[in-house]
């Protein structure tokens, strides 16, 4: 009982937190598909909540290992490439994980169609449409993938609380130690290359 009453109290702090960073970073079109997928989100995670993580964070991690990829091909600064290599690789070896584990405990293949975190009422595509185009490509890949950390961040920051797997405790905490210091390196980078 009183995980189901963490669980239900971490949405709740979702939803806040979600409201918060599209007021605070509004101007990025991420933001927008977060609104319009935060409902259900939180519908999802009343039952099994390490089951409906694994489902929402497998599409969240493709999403920016594609984003990666295009870093890869198209950004301007070295370290940016760097980055977009270390995303590709821990996110792609969590994805790994997360299936191997979700096949171990519920006898299945994570669903195809699982909406991920944020996708939501603007497609991906046109987000990523918005980054193939970009000019200049580095400027809008930070301001894509920060708030797209700060999601995995918040979702991994609740299963710290609501998870009594030790996997998936370990898996949050990698998250939100490899992602905030990320967000942090990309915010000085924007600071710096677009003043």
């Amino acid at each position: 009982m009183e995980k189901k009453t963490l669980g239900i109290l971490g949405i709740v702090l979702i939803v806040a937190g979600i409201a918060g960073l599209v007021l605070i970073s509004g101007n990025s079109p991420y933001t927008n598909r977060w609104i319009g997928h935060s409902g259900m989100m939180g519908d999802g995670m009343m039952g099994d909540m390490d089951r409906t993580f694994i489902e929402q964070m497998i599409p969240h991690h493709e999403d920016a290992v594609l984003m990666a990829d295009l870093a890869l091909q198209k950004a301007e600064h070295e370290e940016l490439k760097q980055l977009a290599a270390d995303i590709k690789t821990a996110q792609n070896r969590e994805i790994s994980d997360m299936r191997s584990w979700y096949k171990s405990w519920y006898g299945t293949e994570v669903p195809q169609n699982s909406m991920g975190m944020g996708r939501g009422m603007m497609s991906e595509d046109a987000d990523i449409e918005r980054l193939k185009n970009a000019s200049p490509f580095d400027k809008e890949f930070i301001e894509q993938m920060i708030p797209h950390h700060q999601m995995a961040v918040m979702m991994a920051q609740m299963m710290l609380q609501a998870s009594d797997r030790d996997e998936i405790r370990t898996l949050a905490q990698n998250i939100i130690t490899s992602q905030s210091r990320e967000i942090t390196q990309m915010r000085e980078w924007h600071k710096q290359w677009y003043p």
